[in-house]
């Protein structure tokens, strides 16, 4: 159906805009009517001088109803005590980026209509599911409040430094404001690669400094690590065991098939991870490596073969094999009722969450066992690629952050050399002052 404005609207069907499909119901143009509008148009209207200002009309696109339209906007430009010729150049200044094609007809979109037309549909299928749910709930939130009814164009540097400068005024921590500019970057970067917009405003941009300090990550002591194991039911006793003595990240745990685990060689390979219902490689480069174990491990491991486990069904409480299928393809660890992927949440919140809180563990997760692993490495006297190499990271500096909050045990011996040099200093002097007739109580010990 044609309509005033020259451009077509959809109807029952599909429409390319911006080289991305979306939805007809959404009432986007056709491809051709897009391009069109996203020629440029060179304006140079004369400023006009109306009661004490300067002002131009210019037309802008403009999104309504589902179709772009042109329309007229006046724009303030300086007081009139200003001449005309001032009046120009700063008209020239406004028009610059829309007669060089910096602002396009995309840019006319609104946030909202962005994010669930182009964005979820488009590029949120394309980042790891954790990713996804974080972002997701970011946008829904926190963005799309402030943001949702705004134009692609509008969102200006300064319009969104203000915004993030202003989050610790209203008590939002600093993760969240780091999350919140990673999913508006990743939305602004992808409105960029499908031609909404010329850049990306939110380059540049500077967070608040996080002033909290820097918090310790928990974790677990061989003491409490054993009285923790002894107290959580197979499977998950293994799954523990086996995330503590590894350093396996939590979805590799649940990914691990009986064909990464090499006997004879005492290693296990990371091939693959799973997440919440999602087969993925592992989070790096880095991460798919086959690292070393100890015997132990994977006697622990061959054991879930023999188990038997109980889970109660209704008011029955049935009896099945830890494992049901052990073949190279199937999984270590496989769901009770189904032999399914177990699912990480349910796990943490129904066995090792209730009973950490009766030891007095509640701060143990999934992450508190693999920063464990890398710890006790560090205590043992391990040295910093070692580590990362055992840990898998990418950057050392991820590693060092570990070495960071545990102290050496080159650091104690020098430490206990002080103090037993600090011992003699404090006997010389008290022997000093008693021949000057000083009082020897005054002299302070250090032990």
């Amino acid at each position: 159906m044609g309509t005033e404005s020259g451009y077509t609207r959809l109807s029952g069907t599909s429409a390319d805009v911006g080289g991305n499909v979306l939805s007809a119901n959404a009432g986007y143009l056709l491809k051709g009517d897009f391009l069109r509008m996203t020629q440029r148009r060179y304006q140079s209207p004369e400023p006009r001088k109306v009661g004490a200002w300067w002002y131009i009309r210019i037309r802008q696109d403009a999104l309504e109803n589902g179709q772009f339209v042109r329309k007229l906007k006046r724009i303030k430009l300086c007081p009139a005590t200003k001449l005309l010729r001032e009046a120009k150049k700063i008209a020239d200044e406004i028009l610059r980026p829309m007669n060089q094609g910096l602002i396009t007809a995309g840019g006319a979109v609104t946030f909202n209509q962005y994010v669930e037309a182009s964005y979820i549909p488009t590029v949120i299928p394309l980042l790891a599911k954790t990713t996804q749910d974080c972002y997701q709930g970011i946008l829904e939130k926190h963005l799309k409040p402030v943001f949702g009814g705004m134009c692609l164009r509008d969102l200006k540097a300064l319009e969104l430094q203000s915004y993030f400068s202003g989050m610790v005024a209203k008590g939002i921590e600093h993760p969240t404001r780091v999350k919140g500019r990673d999913a508006l970057s990743s939305v602004l970067r992808s409105a960029v690669r499908y031609g909404f917009l010329v850049r990306n405003e939110l380059d540049g941009l500077q967070l608040p400094p996080d002033k909290s300090g820097r918090k310790q990550k928990p974790v677990l002591t061989p003491q409490q690590f054993e009285l923790l194991l002894s107290s959580i039911a197979e499977p998950y006793a293994t799954m523990i065991y086996v995330a503590v003595w590894t350093g396996l990240r939590v979805s590799e745990v649940i990914g691990l098939k009986w064909r990464c685990i090499h006997e004879e060689a005492e290693s296990i390979s990371i091939e693959e991870r799973y997440c919440r219902g999602d087969w993925a490689h592992p989070k790096s480069q880095a991460s798919a490596a086959t690292i070393g174990v100890e015997p132990h491990v994977i006697t622990r491991l061959q054991r879930l073969k023999t188990l038997s486990v109980e889970y109660r069904a209704g008011r029955a409480i049935r009896k099945v094999k830890a494992v049901r299928l052990n073949s190279p393809d199937d999984l270590v660890f496989q769901s009770v009722w189904k032999g399914r992927p177990m699912s990480d949440e349910n796990i943490l919140r129904r066995h090792i969450k209730p009973t950490a809180r009766v030891l007095g563990l509640s701060f143990v997760n999934w992450r508190c066992l693999r920063t464990s692993h890398a710890t006790w490495m560090v205590q043992a006297g391990a040295d910093p690629k070692s580590v990362q190499a055992q840990m898998r990271h990418s950057r050392i500096s991820t590693t060092m952050d570990i070495y960071a909050q545990v102290v050496p045990e080159a650091q104690r011996k020098a430490l206990r050399q002080l103090s037993q040099f600090a011992g003699v200093v404090t006997l010389l002097s008290q022997k000093t002052g008693s021949k000057d007739g000083r009082n020897q109580s005054e002299v302070v010990t250090i032990q």
